[in-house]
């Protein structure tokens, strides 16, 4: 896994700040003032921070933005970095500060000079979340280079690292989804997905795989179809963390898991086929936010399940036309083999409600490209058969800053997915695409269960920075769904 940038907590030692290397950061108000780091780094530099202060670039920026200030004098720092914020900058808003910062850092070393700053621990995640590369296979000089921490010093040093503590687990978690999304399929196969999981049991997980023999004795015909095609085997991972009240429900996070979709026999167009190694962007996502309860020892039961598989074309592959059972016993009638996501979730969504009885379900995965035709790049798609359930979702994706939009189920859209010769077809048609999508899965939850479907495949990974990442794979769901696990389950 790619290093979580090291963040270390110190009290404010002004002194050190002539002698630090690399970047140093301090915090001015959108009005000039300065805190006592602040009012340090201008003595060092003989004014030159309240001469920035007094300039028109000064008063053009935001709150938010950083103003560099390259080789200040009096300084060892190659660079003084002027952090403009508000003292009552919200929870988000110092995050996304602290990713200005961490996006400039690179793998040098950083002091963050944060004063009194009530939210320093935001600061942290901030940097931990931006200040990330994945370069796993990349060669030359700079590949592999030690990262070198962030040192935030403050005036309550300890109750900052404490309050960071559950921050950086969440990093933590979302580094890792990165990291699987980022990763080629020729290195993250369905084996080498299920291993890394499995070593996640040394945080305290219970992890168990599930093998094709296993699958086809539960009956998961549907997901067992999808990799049939393929050299690769198809597995469940199914992760239980047992935080809370002994026997009390948990929450159910599944995910796709489709390591390389070539759409099978319904083979997709060779433009764009790389980027497909992505779509087992809702496992990864199940697995960080798996990592991230761990590390923080959430007090709640929740328990993932992902499906592993590789959708390929060869002579074993399941063809258009094909009926499938699924493991509730309803038949599907293959009509695109490229609908294969469906198919691995619903056997994954009945056995996870067969098995846990959960209190409430959600699934996520890389689903539709009519998702990203709807809603772009900034959100994702939440569909649900429960209102208060899904906006204890909303209301915690927004605090996270990760963008979700509620779309409508109903039974005009089921009424697409009927089938002449089974139960179902596995697509409705172009028109709604993801939402007929979404009422198929709705098939495969039982009516009490309180369930959300996200659609990720416009936010999973994208072609430019966004607030907390480089261009790639975001980690986008981790944190808001480790907040709906603190908000909604957590004893």
């Amino acid at each position: 896994m790619t290093q979580l940038t090291p963040i270390e907590f110190q009290a404010t030692d002004l002194d050190a700040m002539a002698t630090a290397k690399g970047r140093v950061a301090i915090l001015v108000t959108p009005e000039g003032e300065m805190n006592p780091p602040a009012r340090r780094a201008n003595k060092l530099t003989r004014g030159a921070v309240a001469r920035l202060l007094e300039s028109d670039r000064f008063v053009k920026a935001k709150s938010g933005q950083v103003i560099t200030l390259a080789w200040p004098g009096g300084m060892a720092a190659e660079a003084l970095d002027v952090l403009i914020l508000e003292k009552g900058s919200s929870a988000l808003e110092t995050r996304r500060a602290g990713s200005a910062l961490g996006k400039l850092k690179g793998t040098g070393p950083l002091l963050v000079a944060a004063g009194s700053y009530s939210r320093a621990q935001e600061l942290a995640m901030g940097i931990a979340l931006r200040n990330y590369s994945f370069d796993a296979h990349k060669t030359g000089e700079d590949a592999g280079a030690e990262i070198e921490p962030a040192v935030l010093s403050h005036n309550r040093h300890e109750r900052i690292e404490a309050s960071a503590a559950p921050l950086l687990a969440v990093a933590e978690g979302t580094c890792m989804t990165r990291d699987l999304v980022n990763e080629p399929a020729n290195v993250l196969t369905t084996t080498e997905f299920a291993q890394r999981l499995d070593e996640m049991s040394a945080l305290g997980l219970k992890v168990e795989v599930l093998d094709e023999d296993r699958l086809a004795e539960l009956g998961m015909r549907t997901l067992l179809c999808v990799g049939q095609g393929s050299d690769s085997p198809s597995k469940v991972v199914v992760m239980e963390w047992n935080g809370g009240e002994d026997g009390a429900a948990p929450l159910a996070i599944v995910g796709k898991g489709v390591v390389f979709d070539t759409g099978g026999i319904s083979l997709k167009p060779a433009g764009g086929m790389e980027d497909m190694t992505m779509d087992m962007g809702g496992a990864g996502v199940v697995a960080g936010v798996m990592r991230a309860v761990a590390l923080r020892k959430a007090k709640a039961n929740v328990v993932g399940l992902v499906g592993l598989v590789e959708n390929m074309p060869s002579g074993n592959a399941t063809r258009p036309g094909d009926v499938v059972a699924s493991m509730k016993g309803d038949t599907v009638e293959i009509i695109n083999t490229d609908a294969e996501g469906r198919l691995v979730l619903c056997d994954v969504m009945w056995y996870a409600q067969d098995r846990f009885n959960p209190a409430g379900m959600v699934d996520l995965a890389t689903l539709t490209g009519a998702m990203i035709i709807a809603l772009g790049h900034e959100r994702a798609g939440a569909f649900s058969n429960n209102d208060d359930f899904c906006d204890a979702f909303l209301r915690a994706a927004d605090a996270e800053g990760e963008g979700a939009w509620r779309l409508p189920l109903g039974k005009a859209y089921d009424d697409l997915l009927k089938s002449r010769i089974a139960d179902m077809k596995n697509v409705g048609g172009r028109p709604a695409g993801s939402i007929t999508a979404a009422q198929f899965l709705q098939r495969f939850v039982r009516d009490d269960v309180p369930w959300i479907h996200l659609d990720i495949a416009g936010v999973a990974s994208v072609k430019s920075d966004t607030d907390f990442a480089p261009k790639g794979a975001t980690g986008w769901g981790v944190a808001a769904l480790n907040r709906l696990v603190a908000d909604r389950f957590e004893a």
